[in-house]
């Protein structure tokens, strides 16, 4: 038992004196380390927006689940789109915004979304583009806000799938990604082997792939991204039977992985978009994160299918 005490007593102090240094390089990081973006004040905190600066079409991009830094993290997409107004929103828990908020309710993200263009007096209509959960998102902003939205471009955009019942609301609970953040361990990760949560691609520069390993220890298991992953259920009860405005034209990339996967994304995309006039779905060699490898493949069927190049 003592042997046991001494080594518990141990491991706190190991525990606190690795807070404490997390604590302490994380404020000098956010001080050398300049922000990018813009930080805009909405009504359920301030989101931050990295914006190109085209002339274009204005094009909105949309994270998936949990990116740390967005606004890196679309990088080579954005440069692949020069001439579009391009805007990268980090929603509450992302990037350089507040990382805690209001409930991550589909209608909670689709109004601070709407707010914080509306204050940027983005021109309409624009384009929504989104990875992953961020097909949530866009599905429930287009039948919002039909009138602003131009087009909707979903990047291996999340599909709610159909189900009966009623959802319960989440519960605040202990968050095991937050400990491991705040206690310096996923710093520990990303210094001993940053490669293993670098993007699997070599369109990034070595400065953006510093700062996201930065941004991942800072960010990571945030209260506003726990609840926003708590809610997803909830979240897709809420879309069950919608779909997009029949006049909307969709363009859905699909990351073909070369499994069974693929067929069932393929499927459920073409039951979404069954009833939208204008859509086309465009299978891409690679995983998940298909920004990371075909943002020029990516950028050239955007082109086409908005019949635009960018200005």
């Amino acid at each position: 038992m003592r042997r046991l005490g001494i080594t518990a007593l141990v491991i706190v102090g190991l525990l606190l004196v690795s807070t404490a240094v997390n604590a302490a390089m994380e404020r000098a990081e956010k001080s050398a380390v300049p922000a990018y973006g813009e930080r805009v004040p909405v009504g359920g905190g301030v989101l931050n927006v990295y914006r190109s600066g085209g002339e274009g079409q204005p094009i909105v991009l949309l994270s998936g689940l949990g990116t740390p830094a967005p606004g890196l993290d679309f990088a080579p997409l954005v440069r692949e789109l020069g001439g579009f107004d391009v805007l990268v929103v980090e929603g509450l828990g992302y990037g350089y915004s507040d990382m805690d908020g209001p409930p991550r309710s589909n209608e909670n993200i689709s109004t601070e979304l709407h707010d914080v263009l509306a204050r940027l007096q983005v021109r309409q209509p624009y384009v929504l583009a989104g990875h992953s959960i961020a097909g949530f998102y866009m599905l429930d902003y287009a039948n919002r806000y039909r009138a602003e939205v131009s087009a909707v471009v979903g990047i291996d955009a999340t599909i709610p799938k159909p189900g009966d019942g009623q959802v319960p609301e989440p519960e605040p609970g202990f968050s095991v990604e937050r400990a491991l953040a705040f206690t310096g361990m996923v710093r520990a990760v990303t210094f001993v082997a940053p490669g293993l949560l670098d993007p699997d691609s070599d369109a990034y520069t070595d400065d953006e792939l510093h700062r996201m390993r930065l941004m991942m220890s800072w960010n990571f298991g945030n209260p506003a991204v726990a609840d926003e992953t708590a809610r997803i259920a909830n979240n897709a009860a809420a879309l069950r039977d919608v779909t997009y405005p029949d006049d909307l034209p969709v363009l859905a990339f699909i990351a073909d992985e070369s499994d069974d996967s693929t067929a069932t994304k393929l499927s459920s995309a073409e039951n979404l978009l069954a009833n939208v006039d204008r859509h086309e779905i465009v299978p891409l060699q690679g995983h998940h994160y298909l920004h990371w490898t075909q943002s020029r493949r990516m950028a050239e069927e955007i082109r086409t299918f908005l019949g635009s190049g960018g200005g």
